[in-house]
């Protein structure tokens, strides 16, 4: 089965965003380890590397608005409305666990991997549910 175009163009724009990422990580990483920014500068400089993680989300407005087959849509909005569901569950648990000095902090950047990680979770589990509806079926 070949993939759909939109989904080709999807997979080029978020290697391309990542790629970004990573660069942009580690090279902020560097500047402020040899050579730390001062003043306005440091500002910019440390949150240059959430700007490609916007940009995942941009990608993934995309691919909604350019896909052709509205079940999968459906689907895909579904798993980031999971997504957001539990990052936020999650986030806010955290939030109240250290307000009340049981844990430490956990710094925010850490919302976008919550929100990554269970949307592939999401997915996963519906896709087992598939596989479950075809041995049932």
């Amino acid at each position: 089965m070949s993939m759909p175009p939109e989904m080709k163009r999807y997979t080029v724009r978020l290697m391309s965003v990542m790629t970004l990422y990573g660069v942009t990580l580690v090279g902020v990483n560097l500047w402020f380890r040899h050579a730390p920014p001062t003043g306005a500068l440091a500002y910019v400089a440390a949150v240059l590397p959430a700007v490609p993680i916007a940009l995942v989300f941009v990608v993934i407005g995309r691919l909604l608005v350019e896909m052709r087959d509205e079940y999968l849509r459906a689907q895909m909005v579904r798993d980031q409305l999971i997504a957001t569901g539990v990052t936020l569950s999650i986030t806010t648990a955290m939030g109240f666990l250290e307000g009340f000095g049981m844990i430490g902090h956990v710094e925010g950047y850490y919302a976008a991997t919550i929100w990554f990680g269970a949307l592939g979770l999401a997915a996963c589990l519906r896709g087992i549910g598939r596989l479950r509806e075809r041995a049932d079926g």
